[in-house]
């Protein structure tokens, strides 16, 4: 009986709260600060984490499995496991705000890492299988964590506050990779496999970029921003609400999956078998880990001057950007000499820096489209598409070099990337003939 009254009083105190931001752009801002801070340091362990399945999934499979042909499942498994983990993290999010989401996405990630470590002991491919699809839920909190940089960002700040969120992964992201040999070394000393060695960094990583998110994302960003939208609703007249219901533009939304999904699938298919060629021509894991370093590197250091050109430059600009630089990351991959580690790195280099360009000039493309009624619902349902589209690139890679080549694989990544200047073009037209339907009325 006394649990309403409760409910009710807490509810009024997180009102009033949030009052104080909707009242105040000066608050507002700090808090936009703050949460990227809270992002950024989140970022530096999931990208830890992240790396560690890249790595060395496939070499892992490939020796549980003793097998090429599918060398490709553990990225395959990632990515269906971050399809999953998008859409739940997206609703919670929705729900109970980004805190709650991005926190119970990392945590089960970590356990997911656990379960790689103890299926490499135990030999067992079921439960590395099973606990491949759990650690993909950390892969897909650590992407969806750019979008809580946005939620009280300026529209003209939107790409800068992905790029900020993108590049603090950076400095996990290229570690893991380099201390494959080092943890390797270490989860030897203990009893496991050394190929397991990177996953006990992702456990501890993922776990901890959780903590980060359920310790200190307080008051929830998204949740202070949906209270901020509510309020101008109210003070709306109807012609103008009529107006904010128009802005989740559908246009936008598929012109931003799309390019998301294009670029994904092209690097995730060539970055997935990119290991296995180089073993196949005598590479040893230190090589593969310092190629794939720098692949992730370029995925997420030159974020922040990404950010300030899809902000300055324009969205669709560098989507097309994104697509020359993927064109020639497949043709220089597939045209290298497998003994090169200087073309197999600049390849990798290239064929990160095309996904990043597409990947922030499209969430930027998302976050316009939407307004925060629906937005981390539809961010989390666009985020499972791009990771089904990884699946398929991860699952199909593996067979493709099987039954054809590596050159091959990344020739065909390359063409495929060019689709994306069709759909830029289709937007712009589609963009200018609604501009001057709405200024003709």
């Amino acid at each position: 009986m006394s649990k309403e009254p409760c409910d009710a009083s807490a509810n009024q105190n997180q009102k009033s709260s949030f009052h104080h931001y909707i009242q105040s752009p000066e608050m507002q801002g700090k808090l936009y600060k703050r949460t990227l801070l809270i992002v950024v340091i989140s970022q530096i362990f999931g990208g830890a984490g992240l790396a560690a399945g890249v790595t060395v999934g496939a070499l892992l499979a490939q020796d549980m499995l003793g097998t090429d042909s599918f060398a490709g499942i553990p990225a395959a498994l990632l990515t269906l496991g971050s399809a999953v983990a998008a859409m739940l993290v997206g609703r919670l999010s929705q729900r109970f705000g980004r805190r709650f989401g991005l926190a119970a996405g990392f945590l089960t990630g970590g356990v997911g890492a656990v379960g790689v470590v103890l299926a490499a002991v135990g030999h067992n491919i079921w439960l590395l299988f099973a606990s491949l699809l759990l650690y993909g839920a950390g892969t897909a909190s650590n992407l969806q964590a750019r979008y809580a940089g946005t939620d009280l960002a300026k529209p003209q700040q939107r790409a800068t506050a992905v790029s900020i969120a993108m590049v603090s992964t950076t400095f996990g992201a290229v570690a893991g990779p380099n201390l494959v040999e080092v943890m390797g070394r270490f989860a030897a000393s203990i009893g496991v496999p050394a190929l397991a060695g990177p996953f006990i960094l992702g456990a501890a990583a993922f776990i901890l970029a959780g903590l980060v998110f359920l310790t200190f994302l307080r008051p929830d960003p998204f949740v202070v921003a949906k209270a901020i939208a509510d309020a101008h609703k109210k003070d709306q007249s109807p012609a103008a609400k009529e107006s904010s219901l128009v802005s989740a533009n559908t246009r936008g939304i598929i012109v931003g999956a799309t390019v998301m999904i294009l670029t994904q699938i092209v690097m995730v298919a060539i970055m997935t078998m990119t290991p296995v060629h180089m073993k196949h021509h005598g590479h040893g894991l230190s090589e593969v880990g310092l190629v794939i370093g720098v692949h992730i590197g370029a995925m997420y250091l030159p974020s922040l001057v990404t950010g300030i050109l899809v902000d300055k430059v324009g969205r669709v600009a560098m989507s097309f950007a994104s697509g020359a630089i993927l064109l020639a990351a497949g043709v220089l991959s597939a045209v290298a000499p497998a003994d090169s580690m200087l073309l197999l790195t600049i390849a990798l280099a290239l064929l990160g820096l095309g996904w990043n360009f597409g990947l922030i000039s499209g969430t930027a493309l998302i976050v316009d489209a939407t307004n925060p009624s629906t937005r981390a619902k539809t961010q989390g349902t666009i985020d499972v598409l791009v990771a089904l589209a990884g699946a398929s690139g991860g699952a199909l890679s593996g067979m493709v070099v099987a039954h054809s080549s590596y050159a091959a694989l990344s020739l065909g990544g390359g063409v495929l990337s060019l689709l994306l200047i069709p759909v830029g073009i289709w937007y712009h037209s589609k963009h200018k003939a609604a501009k001057s339907e709405s200024m003709s009325l």
